[in-house]
């Protein structure tokens, strides 16, 4: 989307293409011709240029300095043992680049949008009153997808139901240590089988060979729920006693899907026998190469109620257009680089990883579903968009931010005494949070932090702080100095226990274990505190403003 001139809705970009002519136009990206190996080189490129002008503690990255910080986008053209391919990267990874992806100037202003929406009320006055509601209403018709026909879509110009192979595509590995190739930005189509809404999720898919891939369904993803309901399902179709039990039965035995289980009855009981659910399947599509609202919805942590087709039409200001697949029954945006159509199979696990992941360590081997390819299709001379993820910043910290400001209204409709968070790019968004929060009554800065644990994907966050409103969370050293001086460790910090992220190497099960709150806000008696607490170092305002006026005199 490019900005509009006027401040009305953004004007949406058509496709992967369109985006990147818009970047070229505004000096945001750097063709590279020189030929460069798909295994680890474009990784070691990119990585190099998405932390230029971060402060990481290194010796120079190599890159030139005459860039903003997370440099330029990249389009290699030239990709060993791929003729003819091109790779792009990066294309989120600068705060200009993220705002242009959104169109906007800056990410605020979607907050802004959002807040206006929940805050829209039914006209009370005339005419005009009901024409200043118009752009809202505008943005909400924007929201549905538009379906078109195969001729139209320009994802279908070459379909292929036979002889495909995923390895004709210059998919990267990213690190040494990495089991294999992996497809780093899909956006993976699901349907959920007990209601058939469509979700859109981005989950990274190893390549096993040219027709099959890892599916990463992280068991708290809502992809995950999907492929785990489609189990319980079969799990009581196949039973011969209360298919309630069954489902019960599918899920306790196989960790939500997580472990494989043996033929016959499972648990000693002869609810089901998990045997009985091979040839089960949930379809999956899989859209690599889309505009960049789409792409960025299928990060954003939305509830399972809205689809993320219309969370990118809001973003766009337009309708995403959409097509019906060849081979499974699910919609994909009809101008994506490449698709990839299939299914996975109920029960069937294989290991997956390592991969070199965005916490700054590898992901350790596991097991996970199987997506089987049915067909591809694609543009004439895909271009193949990826990402890498690593030790930050690199370009998911550019879209994490973007998450973290647009989401913030929202958040604040369920927990309003929250003033603003900050998620520093080096707790990897999912283990720091810096609250601040106007507080009103003892206790309440543990209230906010069993409160965001209750959030959907926040729930996974490791340490949250909460501070007063007069501290600013988006200064860390601010935020350090209350932290440090605020705190009796033992009166303040509380641990509790729940779901960890998958990714999350240090906890004492998979996906289970402990988390820390600490309440950095001022004490008062009513939470027992009696002794006096001190006002914090400050200039008065008479003698600031006699200084101002000094200052330019004093030659510093």
């Amino acid at each position: 989307m490019r900005p509009s001139p006027h401040g009305s809705e953004p004007l949406a970009y058509d496709d992967l293409r369109d985006w990147i002519k818009a970047l070229e136009k505004a000096g945001e990206l750097k063709r590279i011709s020189e030929e460069v190996s798909p295994e680890l080189e474009i990784t070691e490129i990119t990585d190099r240029v998405s932390k230029i002008g971060a402060k990481t503690g290194t010796k120079g990255s190599g890159a030139p300095a005459n860039y903003a910080p997370g440099g330029p986008a990249l389009l290699f053209e030239n990709i060993k043992g791929h003729p003819g391919h091109k790779v792009f990267i990066n294309q989120f990874g600068s705060e200009r680049r993220m705002a242009m992806a959104l169109g906007v100037n800056r990410l605020d202003e979607i907050a802004e949008r959002i807040k206006g929406l929940m805050n829209m009320k039914p006209p009370t006055g005339g005419f005009l009153d009901k024409l200043k509601m118009l752009p809202q209403l505008g943005a909400l018709t924007a929201a549905f997808p538009k379906t078109l026909s195969a001729k139209e879509a320009r994802c279908k110009e070459v379909i292929l139901r036979e002889n495909f192979d995923l390895n004709q595509f210059p998919i990267l590995k990213c690190w040494p240590h990495d089991g294999g190739r992996f497809i780093t930005l899909p956006c993976v189509h699901t349907r959920d089988p007990r209601n058939g809404k469509r979700n859109i999720g981005m989950y990274r898919m190893q390549v096993y060979d040219g027709q099959t891939t890892g599916m990463h369904w992280q068991r708290q993803k809502v992809a995950a729920e999907h492929y785990r309901e489609a189990l319980r399902n079969a799990a009581a179709g196949a039973s011969d006693a209360d298919p309630l039990t069954a489902r019960v039965a599918a899920m306790a035995e196989s960790a939500g899907g997580a472990v494989s289980i043996p033929d016959g009855p499972i648990g000693g009981l002869p609810q089901v026998a998990m045997g009985n659910l091979k040839g089960s399947r949930l379809e999956v599509a899989v859209a690599i190469g889309t505009d960049p609202a789409t792409t960025f919805a299928a990060i954003v942590p939305a509830p399972p109620e809205v689809e993320e087709f219309m969370i990118a039409g809001f973003l766009r200001g337009k309708s995403v257009e959409i097509v019906k697949c060849e081979t499974v029954d699910l919609e994909v945006p009809a101008h994506a680089e490449i698709v990839l159509e299939g299914y996975v199979e109920l029960g069937e696990l294989r290991p997956e990883g390592p991969f070199g992941d965005h916490t700054g360590f590898y992901t350790l081997t596991d097991t996970y579903p199987v997506f089987h390819l049915t067909c591809i299709t694609h543009r004439r001379d895909p271009i193949y968009a990826a990402t890498i993820v690593g030790k930050p910043p690199m370009e998911d910290a550019w879209m994490g931010k973007a998450v973290e400001r647009i989401f913030l209204p929202a958040m604040k409709l369920t927990i309003p005494e929250i003033v603003d968070i900050n998620l520093p790019v080096e707790g990897v968004f999912h283990n720091l949070m810096l609250v601040s929060i106007r507080k009103s009554y003892p206790g309440q800065a543990r209230k906010v932090m069993n409160a965001i644990w209750s959030l959907g994907q926040a729930m996974f966050t490791k340490c949250i702080i909460v501070v007063d409103e007069d501290c600013d969370v988006q200064d860390i050293g601010e935020v350090t100095l209350r932290v440090t001086n605020n705190i009796d460790p033992e009166r303040d910090i509380q641990f509790t226990l729940g779901p960890i992220d998958s990714l999350d190497h240090s906890s004492r099960l998979p996906n289970y274990g402990s988390k820390m709150g600490i309440d950095a806000t001022r004490k008062w008696k009513a939470e027992g505190f009696d002794r006096p607490w001190p006002a914090m170092i400050e200039m008065d305002r008479a003698t600031k403003v006699r200084i101002d006026e000094l200052w330019e005199k004093l030659g510093l």
